[in-house]
């Protein structure tokens, strides 16, 4: 629900405002933005190999999380803007399906550049865009459960950083000469490698990886300042 409801939510309430003071966008305009965004991932995992042997139907799982999102666009004409995604750090809690076990859980970061259109004339209040640009997504703070060790000894983790295509879609709408209210929509290409090293008791090593295309969907609805 999470998913339509805000962003629906949002534009039926500003629809339904009066009409507010014409804010105009023009080159060398600044905006900030401040809000709730969510990571939902759609991940795609390949079956975990536990060394070098594939696991059949055993997968990782990543869960949603919102955090504190921020954007930022320069625009560099009167329908052209570069825009910058980024937030406080995402965790994710990771499971294995088939065993019904938490694996662990993660962190990470994935700032967004893109090239943003703005459909409307300059001078509307109503700023609905697109963008297309490059995703960078590094992890950090990868940490095993405590039920994984149990059953294969202590462990690490290690997740690869990622770069792909990042794709966006929103809208802003003004609410006086500066503020905004905004909601906006991405589709990130995030793919990984997951090694999970553990070490029994006896000093046996076992790896357990898997590919993990996450390719999440962001939402976010926020406030703006134009400067």
């Amino acid at each position: 629900m999470f998913k339509k409801t805000p962003i629906a939510a949002l534009l039926g309430s500003v629809l339904l405002m009066g009409a507010a003071d014409v804010m105009s966008y023009e080159a060398g305009d600044n905006i900030l933005r401040l809000g709730a965004a969510m990571v939902a991932p759609t991940e795609n995992s390949d079956a975990l190999e536990l060394n070098g042997v594939a696991l059949p139907g055993v997968e990782a799982n990543v869960d949603n999380n919102t955090q504190l999102g921020i954007t930022y666009t320069y625009m560099l004409a009167d329908n052209l803007g570069i825009g910058v995604l980024a937030a406080t750090p995402f965790e994710h809690d990771l499971s294995v399906n088939d065993l019904g076990l938490e694996a662990g859980s993660i962190e990470h970061l994935p700032p967004s550049i893109t090239l943003q259109y703005f459909f409307c004339d300059n001078d509307s209040a109503f700023q609905p865009n697109v963008g297309a640009g490059v995703n960078y997504t590094t992890f950090f703070d990868e940490d095993i459960d405590d039920e994984l060790e149990a059953v294969f000894g202590s462990g690490d983790l290690e997740l690869d950083d990622s770069v792909g295509l990042a794709l966006e879609a929103g809208f802003d709408y003004a609410l006086g000469d500066h503020w905004l209210l905004s909601a906006q929509v991405w589709y990130l290409d995030i793919g990984t490698t997951a090694e999970f090293t553990f070490t029994d008791s006896a000093g046996k090593s076992a790896i357990v990886e898997t590919d993990v295309e996450v390719d999440p969907w962001v939402y976010m609805v926020s406030v703006g300042y134009k400067f």
